[in-house]
């Protein structure tokens, strides 16, 4: 059977390979992705394993590569994306090459970086240098030197100057006044264009400051101040002549600076140009090296030290591709010594391995989200593709909403490589992305249900006419609202709508409601019952494989017997009153026939009813008069002897495995302790597979308790779990209310609105109704539906048969930890 009905067959192997060619197997089988080793050092330490400096190597590697891999995209370089396919994982040898590559490229770029932040910084200077030179100007024209009216000499001003952020202007000069008590003079001026910081590539705003002072006491001080809030001081001469020529020497040193920035920057743009040609690919060769040391320090070293010997988890189908792969490393290293790979035996679960492609694998994962599948037990992945979509559609039926969904998954599996390709990083987008196909088929089913309800976005088709006569104008329906349809009146023509219901239901809002609540709640229950039974007929298939003969007799055989007696019987009593009662106008006319009354409308009983009386063994006293209290001969002797039986069931499945399991371990006592059948198959609810020893010697009272748990959840949970399926009915009655609201209470008054105005008005009102379409009817009511279906699935039809014990296989694949890399980069 393949894998995807039931997981692979795994079997457990022991490989040796020799030292010089186990880094090349290691390779073809990573290349492979089918071998999950397993740890023979659990008890080593990290760091004393054998290949830890080769690991450590690799990270240095990795470190080099981020820094290149940071500075190109700090230039906005593109990134060469990897031709065709992904480089192979290159020889031990080629290390030593990739190495003095990164480490010539690192230090070249660093070097660079360093002499381009030392060109700026000198640019910097030059620059603020420039500016003082030119706002001072303005500043020394205002300096007093004397009176001459006065005739008093005053001996010239000191000054500084300097350039400060401009955002520490108030502060600085709040400072100096306070620190100084107001004896200096603060000119300041700002620079206008933005200059950049040589550390941090940022703009910055500065501005230029002159500060006038007398004496070596305020000098101290005032440079201290400037030095506090890192302001930058520069040398400026007092006289206008000096001042000209430091500003042209200035100037010619900025154009010199200029110049050597200008070849800086093209070399390291050459540098990093070249670096992004092939960053992708050294990435992928450092990963994969690191990928195979990291698995070789799981290896155990044979006493030679001339051999490596690891245990792997392999698919049984899958052990020549294996070998294949194996002689492929071989014959890469030169090595003349073949590897050897032999099969164990153990007592060990082996992983689950269910094969999926892109298609499968969502609908595998939302089994693997509650939980992996115990080794070799039924899958249910290829049964939730019908059902998992079909049931949502139940809750989601319209065919305006389906069709939306349906496209949506449609343009995402369409687009599917160029989306994949832009590695959109967004939780919620991945999430969507990863189930397009749930999205396509939940949309499509949408539409089929949608059809089958005669909803599209809460209105009807009018396909095929209709099965009512039209005994009512426009005027009347239109003012009238309680107009109910009454199939046993002369206005229905005894004959059913072709497709789906009949479009006139819409009209009836009086009992439109009463008659779709009848119809989707007798539904939900068909086919929560049918889907439940077959559950437990997968159970059998269980029991049969792990050949557990004791727990079909008295597990599958009572639990499917239980289940059909009261609940598909119940089932059945629907299918029974559809076709035994119908509307017949006659009976609405004092017809003195009773055979017509006892099988119209009239007379039909209550299926609730019915089926609390079938329990209780009572009869309906509330029958109306004519009519039969039964739908069929001996009905009431048949259900009396259904109860009976399924009642019966019930000690069966508490009592009967731990009878058998008392019995057969006194018979193992008596003939020496050899294994005997059934012995291990007190097995979980869901029938997976224990170990052939579980249960040989475990204390029989456990056994009781374990069984009575199960037995009291199978039996309470019949009935809680077929009442669950009505949420079919409620999700879907939800849905319809709501999709109705949303067009009586926004698109049909704007429809109705007539002129100019009216046309505007419908404009704004339909944005309105669509926002709110997709946004609650589509995507809320979505969610709603998808979760309620995934618990229909996971607790009513799973808990049937599937333990979900198991554990995930998981083997060693350079795809696997490629993707799982780029997306931490992302």
């Amino acid at each position: 059977m393949g894998s995807l009905f039931r997981s692979e067959e795994m079997t457990l192997c022991q490989l040796f390979l020799q030292s010089e060619a186990a880094y090349a197997c290691v390779s073809e089988l990573g290349e492979l992705g089918l071998v999950q080793f397993r740890d023979l050092n659990p008890d080593v330490n990290a760091f004393q394993r054998k290949f830890v400096n080769e690991v450590r190597r690799c990270d240095e590697m990795e470190r080099k590569l981020r820094y290149l891999e940071k500075e190109i995209r700090r230039d906005g370089i593109p990134m060469l994306e990897i031709p065709g396919e992904c480089p192979e994982a290159p020889q031990p040898r080629e290390m030593i090459d990739l190495e003095a590559t990164f480490e010539k490229l690192e230090n070249e770029l660093r070097e660079v970086n360093q002499n381009a932040e030392a060109l700026k910084r000198n640019f910097l200077e030059l620059t603020e240098l420039k500016h003082i030179l030119r706002k001072t100007q303005v500043f020394f024209d205002e300096r007093l030197y004397c009176d001459a009216d006065s005739g008093v000499y005053r001996s010239p001003l000191s000054f500084v100057a300097g350039v400060i952020l401009r955002e520490r202007i108030p502060a600085f000069e709040r400072m100096l006044w306070r620190a100084c008590r107001g004896n200096v003079f603060l000119r300041q001026a700002e620079i206008d264009t933005p200059l950049e910081d040589p550390s941090s590539s940022d703009q910055v705003y500065k501005s230029v400051f002159i500060i006038f002072f007398q004496g070596d006491q305020l000098k101290t001080r005032v440079k201290k101040i400037c030095e506090g809030f890192r302001a930058t001081l520069y040398p400026c001469p007092e006289a206008p002549a000096d001042r000209r020529e430091m500003a042209m020497g200035v100037m010619t040193r900025i154009e010199d600076l200029n110049t050597v920035l200008g070849q800086t920057q093209d070399h390291r743009h050459r540098v990093l140009v070249a670096a992004a040609k092939n960053i992708k690919n050294w990435f992928v060769k450092v990963r994969k090296i690191k990928a195979i040391y990291h698995t070789l320090n799981l290896f155990n070293l044979d006493v030679t030290q001339k051999c490596l010997i690891a245990e792997c988890w392999v698919p049984a189908l899958d052990l020549e591709t294996i070998q294949l792969a194996l002689r492929r490393g071989t014959e890469r290293s030169g090595s003349s010594v073949p590897p050897i790979l032999n099969r164990m035996e153990t007592m060990e679960d082996p992983p689950t391995y269910n094969r999926t492609n892109k298609f499968t694998s969502a609908f595998q994962n939302l089994i693997y989200a509650y939980g992996v599948a115990t080794y070799r037990e039924v899958n249910p992945a290829p049964y939730t593709i019908i059902t998992f979509p079909f049931l949502f559609a139940v809750m989601f039926g319209d065919l305006g909403h389906g069709a939306l969904m349906a496209a949506f998954g449609f343009w995402m599996c369409y687009k599917e490589k160029p989306l994949q390709a832009k590695k959109i990083d967004s939780e919620i987008w991945n999430i969507f992305f990863g189930g397009r196909y749930i999205i396509l088929l939940m949309g499509l089913f949408s539409m089929y249900t949608g059809l089958i309800y005669n909803d599209i976005f809460s209105k009807s088709l009018n396909i095929f006419g209709s099965s009512w006569r039209n005994n009512y104008n426009q005027s009347t329906l239109m003012s009238n609202k309680l107009l109910q349809l009454n199939p046993d009146s002369w206005d229905y023509l005894q004959t059913p709508y072709p497709f789906g219901i009949d479009p006139v239901w819409q009209l009836a809002e009086a009992n439109k409601i009463i008659f779709m609540n009848a119809y989707k709640m007798k539904i939900s229950i068909i086919i929560g019952v049918f889907h439940m039974l077959f559950g437990v007929c997968l159970s059998l298939w269980n029991h049969i494989y792990f050949k557990r003969r004791i727990s079909i007799y008295v597990e599958f055989i009572p639990q499917i017997v239980f289940l059909t007696l009261l609940f598909f019987y119940m089932v059945l009593l629907m299918f029974i009153k559809w076709t035994t009662y119908g509307p017949d106008p006659a009976s609405n006319f004092n017809n003195d026939d009773p055979e017509i009354v006892k099988t119209s409308a009239y007379c039909a009983p209550s299926i609730l009813i019915t089926f609390i009386n079938m329990m209780l063994f009572k009869h309906d006293e509330n029958s109306r008069p004519v009519c039969d209290e039964v739908m069929y001969a001996g009905q009431m002797g048949i259900q009396k002897f259904f109860v009976i039986v399924a009642l019966l069931c019930v000690p069966v499945m508490l009592f009967g495995k731990p009878y058998f399991i008392m019995k057969e371990q006194k018979q193992r006592a008596r003939q020496g302790h050899q294994p005997v059948e059934g012995a291990a198959e007190n097995g979980s609810a869901g029938g997976a597979a224990p170990p052939a020893h579980a249960h040989h010697d475990e204390d029989i009272t456990e056994v009781f308790i374990h069984q009575g748990i199960h037995t009291i959840e199978y039996v309470l949970g019949s009935v809680s779990h077929t009442a669950s399926y009505l949420r079919l009915w409620a999700l879907s009655l939800a849905h319809a209310q709501l999709a109705e609201v949303a067009w009586n209470m926004l698109l049909r008054k704007g429809l109705m609105s007539t002129d100019f105005q009216g046309g505007i008005f419908l404009y704004v009102v339909f944005a309105g109704w669509a926002a709110i379409s997709v946004s609650i009817l589509v995507l809320m009511e979505g969610l709603s539906a998808f979760l309620h279906t995934l618990r229909l699935h996971w607790v009513e039809f799973q808990s049937k048969f599937y333990a979900g014990e198991g554990y995930l296989f998981q083997p060693f694949s350079f795809e696997v930890i490629l993707d799982s890399a780029g997306q931490g980069e992302e």
